[in-house]
């Protein structure tokens, strides 16, 4: 039986449906847009909407800006241009509330993990406040180890850099060969924690990432945390209850 020291998850589409809550998301602050006067479909301001979050990044923070500038400008003539941002970011921000929650399956198994001596942590990638207001809403800090969170933007390293995996790792004086690492990524998640050793589990829960292939097969695969548990208890050892 493998032994293992630490579980390592990832955030978005792993520990929460990422896909699912941006598209409630971005639909909300559109509906609040035309609410607020603007006169097109909530359809295509959604499409514009994912042009924009396509050409500039979901971490670039003007997307309501850009999406004003290149709609037909007859479209919102008379609105006031900061209220109708305002208008939109307060809608995102309230379906955050609703909305960003935990897989079921994965906060059970995050509080089972937590009753054990298992290394609990998250290696996740993208700007540092935003990754962490996640974890703060999606309600797990409590069951994760002091000191087990691990940030690209807030380290320096990005995915799918093999050194982000291995400074997790090195800071807990835990060896990668003793760690697992769970994430929905074939290419950023799986091939560079295989790099170093860990044992690799590739959550399938048809994300954003489902159609991709990575260049080395995971340890495990997984629908759901359900089966994750069997797999901690039988091929690890681990005492969930």
């Amino acid at each position: 039986m493998t032994s293992l020291q630490a579980i390592f998850f990832d955030v978005d589409d792993t520990l929460y449906s990422t896909s699912e809550f941006a598209a409630k998301a971005r639909k909300r602050s559109m509906e609040a847009m035309v609410a607020l006067g603007v006169k097109m479909p909530v359809e295509e301001l959604e499409r514009e909407l994912e042009e924009v979050i396509a050409e500039f990044s979901s971490n670039y923070e003007h997307h309501f800006d850009k999406l004003l500038l290149r709609i037909p400008r007859k479209a919102w003539e008379g609105l006031n241009r900061a209220v109708l941002i305002a208008g939109a970011i307060v809608a995102y921000h309230e379906t955050k509330s609703r909305e960003l929650v935990a897989y079921p399956d994965a906060a059970e198994l995050l509080r089972k993990l937590a009753k054990t001596s298992l290394v609990r942590g998250v290696i996740t990638s993208g700007l540092e406040i935003k990754q962490a207001e996640k974890l703060v809403r999606l309600q797990v800090l409590d069951f994760l180890s002091p000191g087990a969170i691990f940030i690209s933007d807030q380290i320096g390293i990005s995915k799918p850099n093999r050194k982000l995996y291995m400074r997790a790792c090195d800071s807990l004086g835990v060896s990668p060969k003793s760690a697992m690492y769970v994430g929905d990524h074939p290419l950023h998640d799986i091939d560079p924690a295989n790099a170093i050793g860990m044992a690799t589990v590739l959550v399938k829960r048809g994300g954003r990432h489902s159609g991709e292939v990575g260049r080395t097969k995971a340890t495990h695969e997984v629908k759901e945390f359900g089966a994750l548990e069997g797999i901690l208890k039988k091929e690890y050892g681990v005492p969930l209850v």
